[in-house]
C-alpha cells in the first residue's frame, strides 16, 4: 500500500516536498517511483529510486530542481521539488514495483505502462 501526500498551492520559485509512504512489502525489493499528471495531459515519470542501492532517475524536465530520496527505516520515499515552475503543476502519484533485475529506467517504463501498485495523488499547483 502507497500514500502519497505533501502537496499544495505554491508560488512559482518556491519549494515542496512531497512523501510516499508504503507499506505491505519488503521495501528494498522495490523501485519507488514518482509520476505526474498534468489536466489534458499524459501522464509523466518524474522521478525513481532503487531502495537497495539507492540509484536513482530524473526526467530531462526536472533534473537539477527535484530530488528523490529514501528512508529505509521509515519506509518513506521523499520527493523534493525547487524552483518550481507552473508547468510543474499537476497530480503527483508514487509507485512502487519489484525490483528484480531491473534498471531504473525499466522500472520507470514499467511503472509509467501501469504496472506495479500504485497509491492515490496529491495535487501540486504552481502559480505564476
Amino acid at each position: 500500500q502507497l500514500q502519497a501526500f505533501g502537496g499544495g498551492l505554491v508560488q512559482a520559485g518556491g519549494s515542496l516536498r512531497l512523501s510516499c509512504a508504503a507499506s505491505g512489502f519488503t521495501f528494498d525489493d522495490y523501485v519507488i517511483g514518482w509520476f505526474r499528471q498534468a489536466p489534458g495531459k499524459e501522464r509523466e515519470g518524474v522521478s525513481c529510486i532503487r531502495n537497495n542501492d539507492g540509484n536513482t532517475y530524473y526526467a530531462d524536465s526536472v533534473k537539477g530542481r527535484f530530488t528523490i530520496s529514501s528512508d529505509n527505516a521509515k519506509n518513506i520515499v521523499y520527493l523534493q521539488m525547487n524552483s518550481l515552475k507552473p508547468e510543474d503543476t499537476a497530480v503527483y502519484y508514487c509507485a512502487a514495483l519489484r525490483r528484480l533485475f531491473r534498471t531504473t529506467t525499466q522500472a520507470m517504463d514499467l511503472m509509467n505502462k501501469g504496472f506495479g501498485s500504485w497509491g492515490q495523488g496529491t495535487l501540486v499547483t504552481v502559480s505564476s
